[in-house]
């Protein structure tokens, strides 16, 4: 495994923050919102990512740390040639998700450049046509294929040099643009009708399947703990790090970025009497309505302010994911073949490239591929959570009392792990699973 090691404790954080912190707060969490749920997906989202993708964040954390390599090669050598189908899995997932995430980008830098150059849409009409303008035809795949390029371009500059340089810029500049939005929403007229529809409570939510469902995409979608990106981060750590309290951090930005965006997204279509567009929830919800919203003349100058700000926050946080995404096959190809990284990042970005095409000319396929890897990541997240749970917990124990935390609370955490993550994420699985199945084949 290659010799790189993050600058420090902080440049970690903020890297793994900024793989967690992106798409599945601001573009997910407003498309699985608006299709219901209200308080109730919140409460449940909540709950997941705290009760169960916490302690397992921690034990990726572990994993990727003790072993020092990367998450093809991690499961095997920590439990055995019979758990390289776990590493194969982490592949599968990351540049499944990452095959059609740098096309959810495209859309997002061709959306930001025309908020530049004043041209979103301002009439109704226009609005309806937006999207599938810039989801199809030269448009998406030109999107598509820059954002690639970039995410590599990050990437092959290595892990201080690209990757921490990056999210030392990128995450406090995205938090510091979310909150000036976030306050900005507040003292607009009808904000509150946005934060009712986010936050207002039916306890039969609670129960509905398709709330659960959407709960658990959105929970592990967006802390992205399965996907093996946090593990091959979690390689170049320090022995000297604690790796709860990085993880914890880690989950607290991804959370208040979450909420946050959500208290911005909401207001704003409230504000720009939007609701009739976003109440069917479709993948095109931040992409059709509020480029429309925020180009009417009546916003003035503070219309395009807002839109190009917005929109330059989704692409940071866009694009610090999709260099920890592009990390997972890059440092196996390192580890498995000794390819330098420049050799490796070229492979992969072809290869996501070409992947991604179908998504790029087609969103029907887009969101069935969306569909597909969100149940393959709770599968991924499920297995983990048994092998640092139940397969290697001497070695889980023995990492995190190394340096982190004591015997008791390494107890706890496998109590957590075994009789709660586990359970959890099964009932979570065959929700979504069954949904995905639904989706593809019955419709």
């Amino acid at each position: 495994m290659t010799k790189e090691r993050w600058g420090s404790g902080l440049g970690f954080v903020l890297a793994a923050a900024g793989s967690a912190v992106g798409l599945g707060n601001l573009w997910g969490f407003a498309y699985r919102a608006s299709q219901g749920g209200g308080g109730a997906f919140v409460l449940l989202y909540l709950v997941i990512v705290f009760l169960v993708c916490l302690p397992l964040l921690v034990a990726e954390m572990a994993l990727g740390r003790s072993t020092r390599k990367s998450p093809l090669r991690a499961p095997a050598e920590i439990a055995g040639k019979s758990w390289g189908l776990l590493g194969w899995l982490f592949l599968v997932v990351s540049v499944g998700i990452l095959s059609y995430y740098v096309v959810l980008m495209g859309y997002t830098g061709t959306t930001l450049l025309n908020a530049l150059l004043g041209q979103l849409p301002v009439d109704k009409s226009a609005a309806t046509d937006y999207f599938p303008s810039i989801s199809t035809g030269s448009v998406s795949l030109i999107g598509q294929l820059l954002s690639i390029a970039l995410t590599g371009i990050v990437v092959a500059a290595g892990v201080r040099g690209g990757i921490e340089r990056l999210t030392r810029l990128g995450v406090p500049l995205l938090f510091f643009m979310l909150i000036c939005l976030a306050i900005w929403a507040v003292f607009q007229p009808n904000a509150h009708e946005g934060y009712a529809f986010l936050f207002g409570w039916d306890a039969k939510q609670l129960l509905d399947p398709s709330t659960i469902a959407n709960a658990f995409k959105q929970a592990f979608f967006s802390v992205g703990t399965g996907i093996g990106a946090i593990l091959a981060y979690s390689a170049y750590l320090s022995r000297k790090s604690s790796i709860p309290g990085e993880a914890l951090a880690v989950v607290t930005m991804d959370t208040a970025v979450g909420l946050l965006a959500g208290c911005v997204t909401f207001p704003l279509v409230a504000i720009l009497g939007l609701g009739d567009l976003v109440g069917a929830g479709t993948v095109g919800t931040l992409f059709s309505t509020l480029p429309h919203g925020l180009a009417l003349p009546s916003l003035g100058i503070a219309g395009k302010i807002v839109s190009v700000t917005f929109f330059s926050l989704v692409y940071i946080a866009a694009i610090t994911s999709s260099i920890s995404l592009l990390e997972v096959p890059v440092s196996s190809l390192i580890d498995n073949l000794g390819w330098n990284r420049n050799k490796a990042v070229l492979c992969s970005v072809a290869l996501v490239a070409l992947l991604g095409i179908p998504s790029a000319i087609n969103v029907n396929f887009l969101v069935k591929v969306d569909s597909v890897m969100n149940t393959l990541l709770i599968a991924s997240g499920l297995i983990l959570s048994v092998l640092m749970g139940w397969v290697v917990p001497k070695r889980l124990r023995a990492d995190l009392t190394e340096v982190s935390i004591g015997n008791s609370q390494v107890a706890g955490l496998l109590w957590t792990l075994r009789w709660i993550s586990v359970p959890t994420i099964s009932l979570g699985f065959c929700v979504v699973a069954e949904e995905t199945f639904r989706n593809i084949f019955m419709q």
